[in-house]
């Protein structure tokens, strides 16, 4: 495969993962978490596993999209299964660590995966890793219920959770969401930032391969480090907003300077192309790795910040599907810039500087973090 062909197998992904976030984040609203997020499961599971009877170009675009429309599913679920447990001053932690469990699977997965390859061949790595996603689904439905449904969720504690404000419990139509500040502020900040996660995700083992000349099989253990530090950042980053309230801070001052802190801690990664030790590169994409983390636990607490709990999966799904056409224009930009220069210069320097850009366009739109009013009556 040529660096277009990946590019446009990514893109595919992207544009799936994008139609998916605006269908998904609604029919979980409609749904319900539970539901919503188990139908996402099984159709994301079914595509990993179709991944493995693909034998040319265009069935793997094919399977591609189906993987992501099934796991646009998964953030819009998470939100919305915090937003039902936590109060306000717990969300951003919350977030943290289940976005945490998301680097624990890339920090196995190259590990498992080469394992099954050398046993039983690359088609195998599918069935088995979307074999996995059934068992999730089972435990999933098993265990997860809203807490006024569950069974060891006491009244004190149910109260905890309730304490914040009082919210409107009626479906909220998206032509109610799209005029307010608000939802652009999330929008906009996650169509700059996401795109950066996505390329970290898809472009460092190729970045590793032609900077570095790792073979492929080398590969594993820098990738673990680098999404390891990312953990650390992603319950970190949660943890510091989240500590900031509870020494009386506001949600607006604690969220922000947590951001802000992410945001300045990307800034090295420019540096990455031009760095001749392999594991100095990998230490700035993994402190960056990590900076997006911590500032993805805190972006998507800005919805159950701002928006009241019905909306939190519509919203999520907006910025979610900005984010993955953000994602699609990074994923073709990239590849063009690799096919004609071979240097991924240009591609870091963005990268370094997209959180702060997005910082200051969430202030300028969001400066104080006030909550959403919405009208049922038609106006706004």
């Amino acid at each position: 495969w040529s660096e277009i062909d990946y590019g446009n197998l990514v893109f595919t992904f992207q544009l799936a993962y994008a139609a998916g976030l605006l269908l998904v984040g609604r029919l979980i609203d409609l749904v319900g978490t539970r539901l919503g997020y188990a139908i996402s499961m099984v159709a994301w599971s079914l595509a990993s596993m179709a991944h493995g009877a693909a034998s040319s170009m265009q069935g793997f675009l094919a399977v591609r999209f189906a993987l992501g429309f099934g796991e646009a599913g998964v953030f819009p679920a998470s939100i919305k299964a915090v937003a039902e447990w936590f109060p306000k001053k717990e969300r951003a932690l919350a977030t943290g660590i289940f976005n945490a469990g998301t680097n624990l699977g890339a920090i196995l997965a190259p590990f498992l995966v080469r394992w099954i390859n050398a046993r039983w061949g690359w088609r195998s790595s599918f069935f088995v890793v979307g074999g996995l996603g059934f068992v999730w689904v089972l435990l999933w439905v098993a265990v997860y219920r809203r807490p006024e449904e569950h069974s060891r969720c006491s009244a004190d504690e149910l109260a905890y959770i309730r304490s914040d404000p009082s919210e409107i419990q009626k479906k909220i139509a998206w032509r109610l969401l799209l005029p307010h500040r608000q939802t652009w502020a999330f929008v906009l900040g996650k169509f700059l930032t996401d795109p950066i996660w996505w390329f970290y995700l898809f472009w460092v083992p190729d970045f590793l391969q032609r900077q570095h000349g790792l073979a492929l099989a080398q590969i594993s253990w820098p990738i673990a480090v680098i999404y390891v530090i990312a953990d650390v950042g992603s319950v970190a980053g949660g943890w510091f907003s989240s500590a900031l309230i509870r020494h009386g801070k506001s949600i607006n001052f604690s969220r922000k300077v947590a951001m802000l802190a992410c945001a300045v801690s990307v800034l090295p990664i420019v540096l990455a192309p031009r760095l001749a030790s392999t594991w100095s590169a990998i230490f700035v994409i993994g402190l960056a790795a990590a900076a997006h983390q911590g500032f993805s636990a805190n972006i998507f607490t800005l919805t159950s910040d701002m928006f009241p709990a019905k909306a939190v999966g519509s919203v999520v799904g907006l910025g979610g599907m900005a984010g993955a056409v953000g994602g699609m224009l990074i994923a073709k930009f990239v590849a063009h810039v690799l096919q004609l220069t071979g240097s991924y210069a240009i591609p870091f320097a963005i990268a370094s500087s997209a959180y702060l850009i997005a910082l200051a366009i969430i202030h300028a739109l969001a400066p104080r973090l006030e909550p959403v009013h919405l009208d049922f009556s038609g106006g706004q």
